[in-house]
């Protein structure tokens, strides 16, 4: 899959993402660092990215298993204080509606952090390679 980032104008920070045939989504900085906050900043989407990983997984493996989940939500709680001294901490709340036996609860608890996302953050090895368009 190929992602194009282009900002949209020479005097402001906002971002125009376009991923292959969906819509096109908009990413935009913070006022405080010269952004209008006009969209998500690229943090907001490495967070959803998580939480709508893990609610996805746990979607699957409850299809797999036949549960009767109706519902999932993840509310993703961001403290980025001490981000530049190398600690990004996320607080994850998960909801299983429809779920009301403990331990098939707990297991999707369980199932949802191995989700590809967060295994990614949490025990993979990221190489990123930037390079120059001649």
């Amino acid at each position: 899959m190929t992602i194009v980032v282009t900002s949209e104008d020479r005097n402001g920070l906002r971002q125009r993402a376009e991923i292959e045939s969906f819509e096109e989504l908009f990413v935009d900085a913070p006022p405080i660092v010269g952004g209008e906050g006009s969209a998500p900043d690229p943090h907001d989407y490495l967070d959803l990215a998580l939480g709508a990983c893990k609610a996805i997984t746990a979607q699957m493996y409850a299809r797999r298993k036949a549960w009767p989940l109706e519902k999932v939500s993840a509310t993703v709680l961001r403290d980025d204080s001490r981000e530049r001294h190398g600690l990004y901490r996320l607080d994850i709340t998960m909801e299983f509606q429809g779920i009301e036996d403990a331990d098939q609860r707990a297991r999707l608890l369980e199932i949802a952090d191995r989700c590809p996302i967060h295994r990614i953050v949490t025990t993979s090895e990221v190489q990123i390679n930037t390079t120059l368009d001649a």
